[in-house]
């Protein structure tokens, strides 16, 4: 029997009726699902999404939310080779899969990674310092971020049906959003799959995850200000969903990833024979070939010097011609049919516009014989290569985008031509640089830069461990302006930060220090009644403060350091030399003896629940300190956060260093560890 899709909807499976579509296997065009989404309540999704799922995300610490992300990926490794073969039919090969299946895998692992080490154990993010709003401190300013109150809508494209949803799913669940997704119906079958994992696996709470399989009926009718679109493919479908009247009355938060006629540049150092030649090659025939092409970040424009056309021409058509087409699921194939026919006929017809202004110097868009599978009854095409003569006043190759195993070579005289070049796609997602010579790489990198989302310079010292042009990696931004949507997704915490609300909030340093849980200067900082360092994690309160005696800084000491560290940098030697320094009155102290009798002054000897110190962070040295003045701390707890291990948990003291005048000398936060047990 033919699988008939479910869509998920208000934490139950439903399975439509009517108004079935045919999906064709992309390898021999049998119908392997149908869908439907008649009679799904959309209005009804968007209700559950905001009232349970997004409340009991909420409801969530970044770092819970974390946890789920990586059980997520857990459970999804454990089941990938049934995701393996059920994507066969999409046209993937293994090497295929593993950039879609592995790769949104392990964007799940990475936002749970960057969720636990750079978001605290919170419900909201506090970004960037304070603000003094007024002349003595009682009233300041300071940014947070909060989840928005609505339901992020992802509608995704037919290439990656599993790396695609989940890259929009892990920062958003992160940021404590409930998503409604949508794949595209093409290739459904694998996000329903992997839909169908997640649910199964009970990991997420009650409506923080509900699937379309079909169309979005008049889902988008129901979108408001506190919600997210979000949307990969093509151009078109995202200018009409910009457009959509809901979502511009309402101001609906817009992301697109979309069309994008990505470049290949060669510097004209690397001429046949040279590393950066080579690597240039084998990056091009790999980004034609791998998912068929079918990549938003794959190489449409080869930008090589005029002098290297014919050996870049050679050179790929040569491996071009040992890529073996076929039966993905064969291991000598290296290059599958594309997603549909439908998609195959769009190809062809976007060649034959190009080919209007270049001409075809490898394959035929029309002509392929597969290997272990029959051309008439599946989506094969054969790679094609054509050269443009005269880029510069070309306009098909720089507009139109044949999304299957099709670039085009044009050749550039300066430099100055290669931007141009480059500047005729409009905008894009990602464009690579192949060059050993610095000036070359600067001059192209900074006259490129403006133009897209990513650029990736690959020459002999990195590439053995280089992802190559088209990997989007969750640390980096992926997205592009102009052409390319103008979008970014991933980023790092960029992306997560696109499902929350910046808010500015003004007050009294007590009250916001309260409110996020974070002490800020002007805030009380009673004295405890004990040395901080003796009490336990739990123990300890934001703005538990000790003050220290002092402790008068001599010549002596000075010196002895200076020896003792190797450090007789002349401020500290010379005071002759020391008060011709603007920053000096004479023979100072070393920061780092500073920092060294500061905790000599606060740090409790004896073991106790202070089990390590970590690190310092924001130092600064505010004020010279002389030979005779006398130095003494103030230690403040900033900030608590859980550890990844229950047993202990991370502190931040705020660590003030004043002279004997009560002026300030140095300032920085101390990072350590306290035991819970």
């Amino acid at each position: 029997m033919t699988n008939i899709l479910d869509s998920y909807a208000l934490d139950r499976w439903f399975t439509p009726e009517a108004g079935l579509v045919d999906i064709p296997s992309a390898i021999d065009g049998r119908v392997v699902a149908r869908a439907s989404t008649r009679g799904l309540d959309f209005a009804a999704m968007v209700r559950h999404a905001r009232d349970v799922g997004g409340p009991a995300l909420r409801r969530l610490t970044f770092h819970q939310r974390a946890d789920m992300l990586k059980a997520l990926g857990a459970h999804l490794t454990a089941h990938k080779d049934a995701l393996y073969a059920l994507a066969a039919d999409t046209g993937a090969t293994k090497r295929d899969n593993f950039f879609d299946i592995d790769g949104g895998i392990g964007t799940l692992y990475a936002y749970a990674s960057r969720g636990r080490r750079e978001l605290p154990g919170e419900r909201f993010v506090v970004e960037g310092a304070p603000e003094a709003l007024s002349k003595n401190g009682t009233f300041i300013g300071l940014h947070v971020l909060t989840p928005l109150h609505g339901v992020a809508v992802h509608v995704n494209a037919f290439n990656f049906p599993c790396w695609g949803m989940l890259e929009k799913l892990a920062p958003a669940i992160l940021a404590g959003m409930p998503v409604i997704t949508k794949p595209a119906t093409a290739t459904a079958y694998v996000a329903e799959a992997v839909v169908k994992l997640i649910i199964e696996a009970n990991i997420l709470p009650a409506g923080a995850l509900q699937f379309v399989a079909g169309s979005t009926g008049d889902l988008l009718d129901h979108l408001t200000g506190q919600d997210v679109l979000s949307f990969t493919g093509s151009a078109a479908t995202s200018q009409a969903l910009r457009d959509h009247p809901a979502v511009s009355r309402n101001a609906v938060r817009f992301i697109a990833e979309r069309d994008s006629l990505n470049a290949a540049v060669l510097g004209p150092d690397a001429v046949e024979g040279t590393p950066e030649f080579d690597l240039f090659i084998a990056e091009v025939v790999r980004e034609m070939t791998v998912k068929a092409g079918q990549k938003c970040t794959a190489i449409r424009r080869i930008i090589v010097p005029k002098a290297q056309e014919n050996a870049v021409i050679a050179a790929l058509s040569a491996r071009l011609s040992a890529i073996a087409v076929g039966d993905p699921r064969r291991e000598d194939v290296r290059m599958g049919p594309l997603a549909s026919r439908a998609q195959r006929t769009a190809t062809q017809e976007a060649v034959r516009e190009i080919a209007a202004e270049a001409e075809i110097v490898f394959g035929d868009p029309d002509k392929v014989e597969p290997v272990g599978a029959d051309a008439a009854t599946g989506a094969f095409m054969a790679p094609v290569l054509l050269r443009c003569a005269e880029p510069l006043k070309a306009k098909a190759p720089h507009e139109v985008e044949a999304f299957g195993p099709v670039a085009t070579v044009m050749g550039y005289e300066a430099i100055a031509d290669a931007l141009a070049l480059v500047a005729k796609g409009e905008g894009s997602l990602v464009a690579s640089v192949y060059t050993y010579d610095p000036a070359v790489a600067e001059e192209l990198v900074f006259g490129i830069a403006a133009h897209h989302g990513r650029l990736v310079l690959i020459d002999r010292d990195c590439a053995k461990e280089s992802t190559g042009h088209g990997s989007p990696l969750p640390g980096l931004v992926h997205g592009g302006p102009g052409r390319a949507g103008g979008g970014e997704e991933m980023g790092g915490l960029r992306g997560v930060f696109h499902y929350m609300q910046r808010t500015a909030i003004e007050g009294s340093p007590a009250r916001l220090s309260a409110l996020t849980r974070t002490w800020l200067s002007g805030a009380p900082a009673p004295v405890a009644p004990e040395h901080p360092f003796k009490r336990k994690f739990d123990a300890l309160s934001v703005g538990d403060t000790v003050e220290t005696a002092s402790r008068t800084i001599t010549l002596d000491d000075i010196e002895h350091f200076a020896h003792f560290t190797g450090d007789t940098f002349y401020a500290h030697m010379d005071e002759e030399a020391a008060k011709a320094n603007p920053f000096f009155p004479g023979r100072v102290a070393h920061g780092y003896l500073i920092l060294s009798f500061a905790a000599g002054l606060f740090v409790d000897p004896a073991p106790g629940p202070l089990l390590a110190n970590y690190g310092l962070d924001s130092l600064r040295f505010l004020k010279p300190v002389s030979p005779g003045d006398a130095i003494r701390v103030r230690l403040t707890v900033k900030n608590k956060q859980p550890a990844r291990k229950p047993e202990y948990g991370e502190v931040r003291w705020d660590a003030e260093v004043f002279n004997q005048d009560g002026d300030t000398v140095a300032r920085y936060e101390l990072l350590t560890m306290s035991s819970r047990v």
